[in-house]
């Protein structure tokens, strides 16, 4: 399951994108609030979009919800068949990239998913407010992995096109609507690392 994503969204990008779809950002925000990282793992700090006023602002949060367990790992990924997310702390994290892992000794290959026909993708999420002195958090969610991420995996992060940003944010539309697999091609593929023998 993705535990690894690539955020090299320029701020330009950004900006753009927002502005192409009506959706506000605050005045105050700069390219400060969109750090560039090759790759942000589980306990990595990234940049997530959420609802702020009329708008959508960028804030940064720790990927992955704190153990419901002592013993227990980060809650990275959160299956979303089923569910709903009416009452949920919604988000979106912006992404150039996630990669899924293949094989079964280490290292494994490495395979780099980015969204065929726009510059940047955005992952459908959930976040939650910081017990004490921990941070804000976020958590992607999964559905059944669509045609282009089934070879490698059989679960995917559930990827939303821009025009579908709003309707998750807002819950505009059932979230059966909007979080499933894109169809096939909608996610361009390629292996950055191979297995190694």
């Amino acid at each position: 399951m993705c535990n690894d994503y690539e955020q090299h969204v320029k701020w330009r990008e950004y900006q753009d994108m927002m502005q192409a779809l009506a959706l506000g950002t605050p005045t105050d925000q700069s390219e400060r609030d969109l750090p560039q990282a090759g790759d942000i793992r589980i306990n990595d700090v990234g940049p997530v979009m959420r609802a702020a006023g009329n708008g959508i602002e960028l804030a940064p949060m720790r990927f992955g919800f704190p153990p419901s367990a002592p013993k227990g790992g980060p809650v990275f990924n959160f299956r979303s068949e089923g569910r709903r997310f009416d009452k949920s702390h919604r988000c979106l994290i912006p992404a150039s990239a996630f990669f899924e892992f293949t094989g079964s000794k280490y290292p494994k290959a490495k395979h780099r998913f980015t969204l065929s026909d726009a510059p940047f993708m955005a992952i459908a999420g959930l976040w939650r407010e910081g017990d004490g002195t921990q941070p804000a958090a976020f958590t992607m969610l999964t559905t059944n992995p669509g045609p282009d991420v089934a070879p490698y995996h059989n679960r995917q992060i559930v990827v939303l096109r821009p025009e579908d940003w709003s309707a998750w944010i807002d819950l505009g539309r059932p979230e059966s609507d909007l979080l499933r697999p894109l169809p096939a091609g909608a996610l361009t593929v390629e292996t950055v690392r191979a297995v190694t023998t």
